[in-house]
Order: C-alpha cells, then sequence, then structure tokens
C-alpha cells in the first residue's frame, strides 16, 4: 500500500494538533516525519510516529519548551534545549552553526537537554541545502555494549556527515552498530533476517534475527572494537562540548531524554568543489561490483527512494497507518 507524501503529512499534522501542538511544530514534526518516510527511513517516519506521539502523552517532552543559548564562544556556543521537542531543536541548532559557519567559516553548536532527534541525517541535508558541509552527532541511552563487554554501557550514537552537490548530496547517516535499534525493530516486525550478523542471541551466538538480538540486548557495533571506541568518543565529544548529560546519565532512567548533541556546519566553495566531488565518486564507482551488487556513495540510494516515493506514493505499513488514522 502506498500513500501520498501530502496525505501522510497532512494525517501527522491532524494528530499532532488534536494533542495540543502548536499549528507551527505540528507542521515542523509533520513534515519532517513524512520526509524521513518519503527518503525510505520508515523506522524513523511513520514507523516512529505513534511512539513520539505516546511520549508526549507522558510528558516525557515539553513541547512548549524553546532552545535558548547559554554560552557564547565565537564560532562555538552552548545551548540548552530545555528538554523541549528534539527534531525542533536539532533543526534551530543547525541553523545557528550555519549562521556562524557564514560569519566564521565555521559553526558548532552544542546543544544539552534535548531529545531524540528522529533521523540525524535531516539536519545534515539542511546544511548542505545552504551550501555547508554539516556534521552532527547525539548520544543516546545505554543499548550497545562495549567491546569485550556483556552489558550496555555505550549508547549507539549516530554520526552524520552532510556533503553538499548539485547532482544529489552526498550523506552519510549512521548508527554505531551494524543496524540501528529502529531497523532492528523493523525487520523484526516483517519477520525479516537481517543480511549480515547484527548482534548476538542469548546464547552468545552471532545472529541475524532482529528479534534475538533486541531480546539479548547485545548489538555488534561496527568494525567490532573500534565502532565501540568510536561511540565512546561521541559521547565524551557531545557531553563536554554540551555540558550536558553523558550515557551513563540519560541511562539512570527508564527511557530516554535529556540527550547531548552537536551540529557543525562549514563553509565551503560548492563550484570549485564540484569537479573534486565528482571526481572522487567517478573513481570510487569505478570499482568492478560483485556480483549482484552496486558500487554507491552513502545516500545516492535515499535519492533514488525519494524519486521513486516521490512519484508513486509512500510505502505504509497498513497495520500501523490505520492506527494512525484512527488517531
Amino acid at each position: 500500500m502506498r500513500v501520498p507524501y501530502q496525505k501522510l503529512e497532512a494525517e501527522f499534522e491532524r494528530v499532532l494538533l488534536s494533542i495540543d501542538l502548536p499549528l507551527e511544530k505540528a507542521r515542523q514534526c509533520a513534515a519532517i516525519f513524512a520526509a524521513n518516510s518519503r527518503d525510505g527511513v520508515y523506522s524513523h517516519g511513520l514507523n516512529r510516529f505513534p511512539a513520539f506521539v505516546q511520549t508526549i502523552k507522558e510528558d516525557l517532552f515539553k513541547p512548549d519548551a524553546e532552545a535558548v543559548m547559554v554560552n557564547n564562544l565565537g564560532a562555538i556556543e552552548q545551548w540548552n534545549g530545555n528538554f523541549g521537542l528534539g527534531m525542533l531543536n536539532a533543526n534551530r541548532c543547525m541553523s545557528r552553526a550555519i549562521e556562524l559557519a557564514g560569519e566564521y567559516g565555521i559553526g558548532c553548536v552544542a546543544i544539552k537537554n534535548t531529545n531524540h532527534w528522529m533521523r540525524g541525517g535531516t539536519y545534515g541535508l539542511q546544511a548542505a541545502d545552504a551550501g555547508f558541509i554539516g556534521i552532527c552527532f547525539t548520544n543516546t541511552i545505554a543499548n550497545l555494549p562495549p567491546w569485550g563487554g556483556l552489558d550496555p554501557r555505550l549508547g549507539n550514537n549516530p554520526l552524520v556527515i552532510a556533503v553538499p552537490r548539485k547532482g544529489g548530496h552526498i550523506l552519510l547517516d549512521m548508527a554505531i552498530s551494524q543496524y540501528s535499534v529502529g531497523k532492528l525493530m523493523e525487520s523484526k516486525s516483517q519477520n525479516k533476517r537481517l543480511t549480515l550478523p547484527g548482534g548476538y542471541d542469548q546464547e552468545g551466538n552471532l545472529s541475524t534475527d532482529a528479534d534475538a538480538i533486541l531480546q539479548s540486548k547485545r548489538m555488534l557495533p561496527i568494525g567490532f572494537w573500534k565502532g565501540s571506541g568510536l561511540s565512546l568518543m561521541l559521547d565524551l565529544l557531545a557531553t563536554l562540548l554540551s555540558g550536558g548529560k553523558s550515557t551513563s546519565k540519560i541511562s539512570e532512567h527508564e527511557k530516554e531524554w535529556g540527550v547531548s548533541q552537536v551540529f557543525i556546519c562549514l563553509k565551503t566553495d560548492t563550484e570549485q568543489n564540484e569537479r573534486l566531488i565528482n571526481e572522487i565518486l567517478s573513481y570510487t564507482k569505478s570499482s568492478n561490483p560483485v556480483d549482484g551488487e552496486q558500487v554507491s556513495y552513502p545516500g545516492e540510494n535515499m535519492l533514488k527512494t525519494r524519486e521513486r516515493n516521490s512519484l508513486e506514493g509512500i510505502p505504509v505499513d497498513e497495520e500501523i497507518w490505520e492506527r494512525v488514522l484512527a488517531m
């Protein structure tokens, strides 16, 4: 089943208005959720929407709160999200990082006391659309064991890097686990096996069973010990730059809230860089593909999915879609 983008966005807005979100905030959140599904990130689009609504109903987020700057260090600023809507706080911080980069050549905004930003690539693309290189990352509740450990002590801290390009931006948007929690939940709901092992089952065996991995709480970090180290460093940077909560402090609560995030923008000459970018991409894609595979750059498949879903409508999980319609 496919649903037009406009219909999806309109239903999201309707539901958010029904739980008393201010009109402009409801519109912004609805547009982000719809765009995530349009781009093929279903785990942070329609599939995540009911949980987002429930979180607001449980008063974990403060919809009326606004992010404010608390410290200015020139090209670096510290902000307080006041436990408001993570998506809107992230959008505001990236907007400010863009402004700072326009003035200084680089801009960095670190925010504490914010919440889940849904799809991190949204804010990388925001920077790229403005002609800037965007880098952002966040810490999370502990849901990833450190290398050599059994218990979750690291966050599955997403890292986003976006480079502007006329033919379609290059976008790396990755979790620190082989598969994000959202992807595991999506595979579980569809009763699909993972293409590659994504973690361990309760017996300690590498597994492609998403449900078994979720039950064991032992996801596999990218690059094994290297991913474990990267997760720790991202938590350190997010915590130190923002002055906010670390994964350790966030994990004192059963549910994730009050995370720390960083948004960095770099000024670039898009006209001059276009040739260099295309040269790098062409060389990369000249590699002979493995049978049944194709060589692609980060974000390339997203652009193809966006084009198809814009023309044909967005594929939806019918059960979740019916839940939204009934809200």
